[in-house]
């Protein structure tokens, strides 16, 4: 009898584990259960289809369930998974009309993905008040905007959504005003690349109120009117929260699946759990640092997809591994990109490396060339060995993928020295003859 794999959970990690079995093993059972209303899908497209830079929120979604079907993977969205059984190698499901049933399985794939933070705050489910994790929430956000025509916004939280959805409501024409906890905007950042940042979203008339969190919401039936932030009221007919995510490890804990230092799933690098049959990928597993040696959660869906390809591929009787991330990242805020790879000086310090940084300013294009822009860069590396661990940069071009540059360093356990020595391309209309990279590279050399 054909073996069968249920996977809980159906967008990056549980439809690339899908995907990749069914290619490794024709006759496979591949049953996918799916909590909400859509499969495949790139949320990080979401804040650009709000915009209308992308045309209908749905153009996001990659592949839908008659699609897996021709290929012999049954999708049931609306269904989810209340609890998994290893004993009985059981999952109980509920149905979108409430009803519930019981599932076997021979493999089980967790790729239950991560949860918006939602902290208990007074007037939290207010209309209007959304946070952005699945395509229901950026349909109901957009149709907000269009049909309630908000003048004021809010984003709670200053990382990569809070600035994606700044930008993506300030081209409706809505004042804006920026919210955050900390002391700065991206706190992955050390505080002098992220200053750039918050320069940008103030050159864009975004209001940031750093240092104060937010205490609540008031309004009414009609919806949210303002937010109740360090004693102050700001008027909001828009609130995005955006304070973070946490791995969506309640099905896990309750099977009895180790949770790893992170939160998360702890995983080997095929992506076995500590449960004979279970695997799991994506948000919900932590994954291997290769710069620090040990576990990290870097909630990305890069890492998603490639984990959720190991897992399918063992799955299907593979022997694939997973060999870690060095949790690279970039994000656009209006007309600046900022990236990192790597360990900030902030976290390589926290994690006990001795280190040193340098920053370097150089320009994106030779300097005679038309729309030459200053891009600032930071590399941080250990100050014996003078190992690079990691790197930023920001700037409003030619960042994006200067930072892979960085990101393959690391990947290489490549010293600062030899960073420097890399033969990068110029041409004068894409870098100058002297890379920003270089730049920063050869100054810790001196």
């Amino acid at each position: 009898m054909s073996e069968r794999v249920i996977v809980v959970g159906g967008v990056a990690a549980g439809m690339s584990a899908a995907s990749k079995a069914r290619r490794m093993n024709s006759e496979l059972e591949l049953v996918v259960y799916e909590r909400s209303g859509y499969v495949s899908y790139g949320a990080c497209g979401f804040p650009y289809a709000i915009k209308g830079e992308i045309p209908q929120v749905r153009d996001v979604v990659v592949r839908t369930p008659e699609q897996f079907a021709k290929q012999g993977i049954k999708v049931h969205v609306g269904h989810e998974v209340l609890a998994v059984d290893p004993a009985t190698k059981s999952v109980l499901v509920r149905r979108p009309d409430g009803s519930e049933f019981r599932d076997q399985w021979d493999h089980l794939v967790m790729t239950t993905g991560g949860a918006s933070i939602r902290p208990p705050l007074p007037g939290l489910d207010l209309p209007g008040v959304f946070t952005l994790r699945t395509v229901e929430d950026a349909l109901a956000i957009r149709e907000w905007i269009e049909t309630k025509k908000p003048q004021r916004g809010v984003i709670v939280g200053g990382g990569y959504i809070g600035l994606e959805m700044a930008e993506a409501l300030a081209a409706y024409g809505i004042g804006l005003a920026l919210i955050e906890r900390l002391p700065q905007v991206l706190p992955n950042l050390d505080h002098e690349i992220a200053a750039h940042v918050q320069a940008e979203l103030e050159r864009q008339h975004v209001s940031v109120w750093l240092e104060h969190a937010v205490e609540g919401f008031a309004g009414d039936v009609n919806g949210v009117r303002e937010v109740i932030a360090g004693g102050q009221h700001i008027p909001a007919d828009i609130v995005i929260l955006s304070v973070g995510i946490r791995p969506g490890v309640a099905l896990a804990r309750e099977a009895g699946i180790a949770l790893g230092p992170t939160g998360a799933i702890a995983v080997d690098a095929h992506q076995r759990t500590n449960v004979p049959g279970i695997w799991a990928a994506g948000d919900v597993a932590e994954a291997l640092h290769r710069v620090t040696g040990r576990p990290a959660w870097i909630p990305l869906g890069t890492t998603a997809n490639k984990q959720g390809r190991v897992a399918g591929e063992n799955v299907g009787g593979g022997n694939a591994t997973f060999k870690g991330i060095v949790g690279t990242a970039v994000v656009k805020a209006f007309d600046y990109e900022a990236a990192s790879s790597g360990l900030s000086e902030a976290r390589a310090r926290a994690e006990g490396y001795i280190v040193e940084a340098v920053s370097a300013t150089a320009s994106s294009r030779a300097h005679y060339m038309p729309g030459h822009q200053p891009i600032h860069v930071k590399l941080v590396y250990e100050a014996e060995t003078r190992r690079l661990l990691g790197g930023q940069m920001v700037g409003s071009e030619g960042v994006a993928k200067r930072i892979d540059v960085i990101a393959a360093a690391l990947h290489g356990g490549w010293t600062v020295d030899e960073l420097g020595e890399l033969d990068l391309s110029y041409a004068p209309p894409f870098a100058p003859v002297w890379d920003p990279v270089l730049v920063a590279a050869n100054l810790a050399r001196r």
